[in-house]
């Protein structure tokens, strides 16, 4: 194989990443055929180990190598809230603020019926199961503030009240430094429904 058709080979798969356009596929191409062996071999090791090591959690669905992810396992956490987001970096967005101990619940996408994406395809039916088993008193609802996110976090809410579970949302609304002049008018108005008391 000539050395032109392994590095478009090697541009087409970098290109298929999310966030990489050609130019960043060229990039990192180029890097990687400037680097010795040995880190190539590295990168290549990782992502295989992280292919073949890493799954989803049996209980909340979030990333893990065991059958439960550490979040799950750790006792020391509040065991009678769930977190339910889309999708596993959002849990690890949230633990990055160090601002929950709860436990959490990864949908697996969020309800998107231009993508042909229903409550059936998400872990709705493993949320409603761990509802039932454990003793849960509060579900906070961290779908993203889009369509999707707040059709999936009224379809959840609506679901899950009659089961007597307290249902919350996470709040949305003005980030910390930003000015009132450059935000939009569905960011302020989230901001002044979700005001608090000072």
């Amino acid at each position: 194989m000539s050395a032109d058709r392994s590095l478009q080979i090697l541009l087409d798969e970098l290109g298929r990443l999310p966030g990489i356009g050609p130019k960043s596929a060229q990039r990192i191409a180029y890097h990687l055929l400037e680097a010795d062996v040995e880190e190539a071999r590295r990168l290549a090791d990782a992502i295989l180990m992280v292919k073949n090591e890493v799954h989803f959690c049996s209980r909340c669905f979030n990333y893990a190598t065991d059958d439960e992810c550490a979040i799950c396992e750790d006792m020391s956490r509040e065991r009678d809230r769930i977190c339910v987001v889309g999708e596993p970096r959002d849990v690890t967005a949230i633990e990055r603020t160090g601002s929950y101990r709860g436990l959490y619940h990864v949908l697996g996408g969020v309800i998107s019926p231009m993508d042909k994406i229903g409550p059936e395809q998400l872990h709705v039916r493993e949320l409603l199961a761990r509802l039932g088993s454990e003793d849960i008193e509060e579900v906070i609802i961290a779908t993203n503030p889009n369509i999707e996110g707040e059709t999936t976090a009224s379809y959840l809410a609506r679901t899950i009240k009659p089961l007597g579970t307290t249902v919350t949302r996470l709040a949305s609304g003005l980030p910390v430094g930003g000015d009132l002049e450059y935000a939009d008018e569905l960011t302020l108005g989230r901001a002044i429904e979700a005001r608090r008391a000072l």
